[in-house]
């Protein structure tokens, strides 16, 4: 069964923030919320979560998941980022935008895209993730909440408790998010490519 913590969205309590991560660092997967929608996150170099979280969404090991980092200092030690990307990358942070990125060895080989050693990364601007984020001390691996068979975001933090409190440590409730997914933006060949539109605006990159 889940534990389910009402954390403020603008002044998430401390207490709060600190039990959330001491579940994520002991293996748990939870439901987090973002400045794009709530999110299955788990700790980075937890094989077993990060396997757990992949069942949970029901995805293979081709779907790209998503490191969520505290700031850009942070993403530069997961990705192997150029003048042009970094100019890119400091337009969109924090925000709802999803970058991806050619993998540094940083990353473990089994959380980079399988054929193409790339990494979707991004900063969120949301305060209860960021503090989750800062409390951890390293990024979350995380994946869109969307249930299984379903196209939409998860954004009822009590209808996730109903539909996974089997399966995740802990849901956080930080209020309702917005229903729209990131942006989506490859970076790794000569122009960024469009992958995904969502909540984040193309005109703030000047694309």
């Amino acid at each position: 069964m889940s534990q389910y913590f009402e954390v403020h969205p603008d002044n998430p309590q401390q207490r709060l923030i600190k039990q959330a991560v001491q579940l994520l660092r002991s293996g748990g997967v939870c439901a987090v919320p973002t400045d794009s929608s709530y999110a299955l996150a788990c700790h980075l170099d937890d094989k077993a979560a990060a396997q757990a979280l992949r069942r949970i969404r029901q995805v293979d090991d081709k779907h790209h998941l998503t490191l969520l980092c505290r700031d850009l200092s942070e993403l530069a030690s997961y990705a192997q980022v150029d003048n042009r990307q970094f100019r890119l990358l400091k337009l969109g942070t924090p925000g709802p935008y999803t970058f991806i990125l050619d993998a540094t060895k940083e990353v473990p080989r089994r959380l980079s895209h399988p054929s193409r050693r790339t990494i979707g990364l991004r900063v969120p601007a949301h305060k209860v993730m960021q503090a989750l984020l800062t409390e951890l001390g390293q990024p979350l691996l995380a994946t869109t909440l969307i249930a299984p068979g379903e196209t939409d975001p998860l954004n009822d933090p009590e209808e996730i408790r109903d539909q996974f409190q089997k399966v995740l440590a802990a849901v956080i409730d930080a209020g309702a998010c917005p229903m729209q997914a990131t942006t989506v933006i490859d970076l790794t060949g000569e122009q960024p490519l469009l992958v995904r539109q969502g909540r984040g605006d193309l005109a703030r990159l000047g694309l």
